[in-house]
C-alpha cells in the first residue's frame, strides 16, 4: 500500500472513529487539539531542528486571545481562531530573534524563559486574564451561525477535526516546498546551508512564525471549546507533555504529532482510569522502554507480527 493509500486510510479513521464511539466526543477532541500543538513543534524540532521548552507560550497567547475576544463581543469562532493564531504568531515573530541567537542550550532557555514571562504576567494581570480563577464568562456563538456547541462535544470535535485536517494540509504544503526543503539543509550543515545561498536566519524566522501560529490556533480550539482558560495553557507542563508527544510518535513526518496525541491521551484516559494516583508511572515507563529499546526496533516489530498475521489469515482463506 503506497504512502498516498495510508493516508486516506488515516483520515478517514480519523472521521469514522467519532461516528463510532459518540460517547468519546470530548476525549477525541482533546486529541485533535493536542495534535495540532505537536504538528507546530514539530515544524520547529522536526525540520528546523529548533527544540523549545516553552512552546505552550503560543499555546497560551492563542488560548486567552480567543477567550478574551469572545468574553468582549466576538463569539464567531472561525474568526476568533483567525486572530488568536495571528496574535500567537506576532509573539513568535518578535521572539524568533532571540531564539536565534546562542546555542541549543540558550534556546532551551529561551524558550522556557519566553513561556514563564507569559505566565506571570498572566497571572499579573488579573483584572484582565482572571489570574488564579481562570477567564470566565467565555461564550461562544454557534459555528458557521449554524451549528452550536453542545455538552456532548459534538460541534467542537468535528471544529477541531476539520481544523487540523485543514492546517495538517497547509503544513505539508509547506514542508514539501522548496521552503521545507531549505529548513532540512540548514537543520543538517547550517553552516553549508547558508555557503550555498540559503538565507538560514530569515528561514527560522518563518518557521518559527509560523509554528507559533499553529500553537496559537490549538490554543484557541481549546478555548474555544471548553469556554474556559486558564494559568494551565501557559504551564511548563504543556511544553513537556508535547515534547513527549513527539517522542511516542516520533518527528519530521507530521504524521508523528497526530499519532503520538492519540497514543498520549489515550494512555492518559486509561492509566487514569485504572490507576488515578500513579498513571504518570506508566507513562513514563512507556517512554523508557521506547528509549532503551528504540522506536525503529519497536516498528520494526510490529511490521513483523502485522506480517505475520496477514499470511495467517490468507492462510486460513479457502481456495
Amino acid at each position: 500500500m503506497t504512502s498516498r493509500h495510508w493516508e486516506w486510510v488515516f483520515w478517514i479513521a480519523a472521521i469514522a472513529i467519532p461516528l463510532l464511539f459518540p460517547s468519546k466526543l470530548l476525549l477525541i477532541n482533546e486529541i485533535a487539539i493536542l495534535a495540532l500543538f505537536a504538528l507546530s513543534l514539530d515544524l520547529l524540532l522536526g525540520y528546523a531542528g529548533i527544540v523549545s521548552l516553552g512552546h505552550a507560550a503560543f499555546f497560551g497567547v492563542g488560548a486567552y486571545a480567543a477567550g478574551l475576544l469572545a468574553k468582549h463581543g466576538l463569539t464567531e469562532p472561525v474568526s476568533g481562531l483567525l486572530l488568536a493564531s495571528a496574535a500567537a504568531a506576532v509573539i513568535g515573530f518578535l521572539s524568533s530573534f532571540l531564539v536565534l541567537r546562542g546555542s541549543d542550550l540558550t534556546r532551551l532557555m529561551v524558550t522556557m524563559g519566553v513561556a514563564l514571562m507569559l505566565l506571570e504576567v498572566a497571572n499579573r494581570f488579573d483584572t484582565i486574564t482572571g489570574g488564579a480563577d481562570g477567564l470566565q464568562g467565555v461564550t461562544m456563538g454557534p459555528l458557521l451561525g449554524l451549528f452550536r456547541f453542545d455538552l456532548y462535544g459534538r460541534t467542537a470535535c468535528a471544529y477541531s477535526l476539520t481544523t487540523l485536517l485543514v492546517l495538517f494540509l497547509v503544513a505539508r504544503r509547506i514542508v514539501r516546498s522548496p521552503f521545507g526543503l531549505s529548513l532540512r539543509a540548514i537543520k543538517g550543515n547550517r553552516l553549508r546551508a547558508t555557503a550555498v545561498g540559503v538565507p538560514a536566519d530569515a528561514r527560522l524566522v518563518t518557521v518559527y512564525t509560523i509554528a507559533a501560529a499553529y500553537a496559537g490556533a490549538a490554543g484557541a480550539l481549546l478555548a474555544q471549546t471548553t469556554q474556559f482558560v486558564s494559568l494551565d495553557v501557559l504551564d511548563f507542563h504543556r511544553s513537556a507533555d508535547v515534547l513527549l508527544v513527539l517522542v511516542l510518535g516520533g518527528s519530521g513526518y507530521l504524521y508523528g504529532g497526530l499519532i503520538g496525541a492519540a497514543i498520549f491521551k489515550l494512555m492518559q484516559d486509561g492509566l487514569a482510569a485504572w490507576t488515578p494516583q500513579y498513571w504518570q508511572f506508566w507513562i513514563g515507563l512507556v517512554l523508557v522502554l521506547i528509549v532503551m529499546i528504540g522506536r525503529e526496533r519497536l516498528s520494526a516489530g510490529a511490521r513483523r507480527i502485522w506480517a505475520r498475521l496477514a499470511r495467517q489469515h490468507a492462510g486460513e482463506q479457502p481456495s
